[in-house]
């Protein structure tokens, strides 16, 4: 495409944040690769336990690389902004047009939530926990802060932390009567005393907003709690990881040399990780089904010090080519997304019609499953890809 008369150079792609996309997806649409299931088999194993912990999602506090896919998933929308905010403006798109693409953007992405959250033949299942509502509904306030400096996008981190800790601290603890079962808890560990009860499973400021909230929406049964503790109000301290990834992504535009980019990144996860470790261990718990502070934190100097090890391999040493498999969903990660929540029972059904059960039975046919959900859909990627065929919202 060339660029119009008078405007700015389009800006080159990312190959290591198109990788690193990618291999975030391809890891969500494995579902794990059927490890959860292999451990059972091996109960006293330290290795299986190990693997089974980051290919699951913690019961409610800490979590492993599993539960690292979401807030990778947000940290790149916000890389990413800077990149298409340069390409609309070189495209000769002015202020009005980038800004109602922004809102008619962040309700598709509400609106596709909802759909992919709702099972056929019921009604529409208005919640917004899964990502791409949670994305939408914070992603208008994170293309106001594109461009206005570290000084108000680091103030901006600081007003979401101290306002998301306040609102959690001001709400009463659930009385000594409180039958939290009735809320959702099913394990040890999802309830506390002190000062981190204020961060109990399903009795919490943001489980009462969604216990109101929630209920203002025609529904088949009147929302009591959510099953796995995510609330509706996670966008707003989310908003942290998405900020955190808008200023890797303009860190990653500025005219700085590549090491002073990769020295910005491994700073910036540092400070995440020391954050982390003080607010998580003082102030409150680290939970990602409430994206608390300490959180976002943890989960941002992860993604941080990830990305920067993919940027100097990739895009540093020029070590490219063994990443056209990532990059082939990396370039379609709302097509992939979309693809395994509509079609991953639907193959694994067909697998077995052709394939026969067998395979995917006993201890490794969760294994088998997910092999054959991934290379559908990366094969439908690729198809994609050859045809250059990019769904974008």
């Amino acid at each position: 495409m060339s660029t119009p008369s008078g405007s700015a150079t389009l800006p080159e792609r990312l190959v290591a944040l198109d990788a690193f996309r990618g291999l975030t997806m391809l890891f969500m649409a494995s579902s794990g690769f059927g490890i959860p299931q292999i451990a059972k088999a091996f109960p006293d194993s330290a290795f299986w336990e190990l693997l089974r912990y980051n290919t699951t999602h913690a019961a409610w506090v800490g979590g492993g690389a599993w539960d690292m896919i979401q807030p990778a998933f947000m940290f790149m929308v916000g890389m990413a902004l800077p990149f298409s905010s340069s390409r609309r403006s070189a495209e000769g798109q002015d202020g009005r047009r980038r800004f109602l693409h922004t809102l008619w953007r962040a309700f598709v992405l509400v609106a596709l939530g909802i759909f992919l959250s709702t099972s056929a033949g019921g009604r529409p299942n208005f919640i917004f926990t899964n990502v791409l509502a949670q994305i939408g509904l914070g992603y208008v306030f994170l293309t106001l802060l594109v461009g206005k400096g570290w000084k108000i996008q680091l103030g901006a981190i600081g007003v979401i932390a101290v306002a998301t800790w306040t609102a959690f601290v001001l709400t009463p603890v659930a009385g000594p009567g409180t039958d939290f079962k009735a809320l959702g808890v099913t394990e040890p560990g999802q309830t506390f005393s002190g000062l981190w009860a204020h961060w109990n499973m399903g009795a919490n400021f943001a489980a009462s907003f969604d216990q109101w909230f929630l209920n203002l929406f025609p529904r088949e049964a009147p929302f009591v709690f959510n099953n796995g503790g995510y609330q509706t109000l996670n966008f707003v301290p989310a908003l942290i990881t998405m900020i955190l990834g808008l200023m890797a992504g303009e860190n990653l535009r500025s005219e700085k040399t590549p090491g002073e980019k990769l020295n910005w990144l491994l700073k910036a996860g540092g400070l995440c990780l020391v954050l982390a470790l003080v607010t998580g261990t003082t102030l409150c718990p680290v939970i990602k089904r409430l994206w608390t502070p300490s959180w976002a934190f943890y989960s941002g100097a992860v993604v941080l010090w990830a990305f920067a090890l993919f940027y100097w391999f990739i895009d540093i040493k020029g070590c490219k080519a063994w990443t056209f498999p990532l990059v082939v969903v990396g370039m379609n990660s709302i097509a992939i997304y979309v693809a395994y929540q509509l079609t991953a029972g639907w193959i694994r059904n067909i697998g077995k019609t052709w394939l026969g059960n067998d395979l995917f039975a006993g201890t490794y046919g969760g294994l088998a499953s997910s092999l054959l959900v991934l290379g559908a859909l990366w094969t439908f990627c690729w198809w994609l890809y050859r045809r250059k065929v990019f769904i974008r919202i």
